[in-house]
């Protein structure tokens, strides 16, 4: 028998990383990357201005022009990258702490208590996310605490009814009515029996809640409501740029792409773990 031979069951057997995970992982890594070290990475200040050279189309000297200030829109993008992943991790983790504790508790108790918990949730979900964050930002004002805290608060309705709903089923499981036979207390149930059966719910919910929350970002930021105008951040550049989208299209496209591809790959990456979680 041939070393090829010998070989070849143990390579047709090695675990392979699925290219959809490995992409969107590698896509996610570079953003974090840039909105880390940015400054190392830019070409030019973002907010430097160069009234001479506005409008420039791409080219060698900015390889993705500039803007109507004469700022150079590739320093921009890189420069945007972190006031969303500033806001989107924290929120997302907020949201999915919050909503998984309130989930478990509704659906591990039950009764009345339960009832009151949906109705609220009920009615959080149905009042308009967008409406609440104008709101909210008029009372506290605008800072990264404010809308980390408005992103978490639309997510967590979502976040607990799901692990609510997966507590409904686990509640009834054999194992939990033995643990209640032998007397263990309620925040016991939760935490021992029940919690860790439902942890690829909470997995799945925090890579979905993810991608939303830098969608959620750039929108606010877009709308007024994130960052200042005048900022590199990618949802308040595509709206001060708006207005020159015929005359500079990349002024726009480049912070419109740079979003795009980080929930892109946000949603690679999610897809291909929540597909492993799920079969597991």
């Amino acid at each position: 028998m041939s070393a090829a031979t010998v070989l070849a069951p143990r390579r047709a057997t090695r675990p392979r990383v699925p290219v959809a995970l490995a992409a969107g992982t590698a896509i996610v890594a570079a953003w974090v990357v840039v909105a880390l070290f940015w400054p190392h990475l830019a070409p030019y200040d973002p907010e430097l201005q160069d009234p001479l050279h506005r409008f420039a189309a791409p080219g060698a000297g900015h390889w993705l022009g500039t803007d109507q200030f004469g700022r150079d829109t590739f320093s921009r993008m890189l420069a945007g990258a972190r006031p969303v992943l500033l806001v989107a991790p924290p929120a997302t983790a907020l949201a999915v702490v919050a909503g998984t504790l309130v989930g478990l508790v509704a659906g591990s108790r039950g009764g009345l208590a339960d009832e009151i918990v949906m109705r609220v949730l009920d009615a959080l979900v149905v009042f308009p996310a967008i409406i609440a964050a104008v709101l909210f930002v008029a009372l506290a004002g605008r800072s990264v605490t404010v809308l980390v805290l408005v992103i978490a608060g639309s997510f967590v309705p979502i976040v607990a009814r799901s692990v609510r709903a997966a507590t409904l089923v686990e509640r009834e499981r054999s194992y939990v009515e033995a643990a209640r036979l032998r007397g263990e207390p309620s925040w016991s149930l939760m935490v021992r029996e029940i919690f860790p059966n439902v942890v690829t719910t909470v997995l799945v919910e925090a890579t979905s809640r993810f991608g939303d929350a830098i969608f959620a970002a750039a929108t606010l930021s877009f709308l007024g409501l994130g960052q200042p105008p005048g900022s590199p951040d990618w949802g308040a550049s595509v709206s001060d740029n708006r207005l020159w989208l015929q005359l500079a299209p990349w002024t726009v496209l480049a912070p419109a792409l740079a979003i795009a591809s980080l929930v892109v790959g946000v949603a690679l990456a999610a897809d291909s773990l929540r597909g492993r979680w799920e079969a597991s």
